[in-house]
């Protein structure tokens, strides 16, 4: 596996949260990754967490690590894009302390509500 610091992504991750209004995601406690080589044959994207342990042992507060393999989520449309975005942002809780939300949460029906609000806060803003 290779890793390089996702620059483009982070931006993008921003512009999300920004548009989204999700103030409990702290941008200075995320990391967006790309990642090539995976051996994972389904997987696009993964959200990987500081646990608590780490965080006491470190004497800090929570931190996510968004990663994007890129041999498949390069290859997805700029709608797919920010629908996986989403979906990895939302496996974060409202705590923002280390854990994280489930498929039970983070499903279609959620992830495409939350895109049509993208959608709608991206086309007022540029009118």
């Amino acid at each position: 596996m290779k890793y390089e610091p996702a620059h483009d992504i982070h931006q993008k991750v921003h512009d999300v949260v920004d548009k989204l209004r999700l103030n409990h995601v702290k941008l200075d406690s995320i990391a967006c990754i790309r990642s090539f080589g995976s051996s994972s044959r389904y997987t696009i994207a993964r959200c990987h967490t500081l646990n608590k342990i780490m965080q006491k042992a470190l004497q800090r507060k929570g931190f996510y690590v968004l990663e994007f393999i890129s041999e498949r989520f390069d290859k997805q449309s700029e709608e797919d894009k920010v629908k996986i975005i989403i979906h990895e942002l939302m496996h974060i809780p409202k705590t923002f302390g280390g854990g994280f939300r489930h498929h039970d949460y983070v499903c279609d029906r959620n992830i495409n509500a939350f895109y049509k609000r993208y959608k709608y806060e991206s086309q007022n803003n540029t009118q």
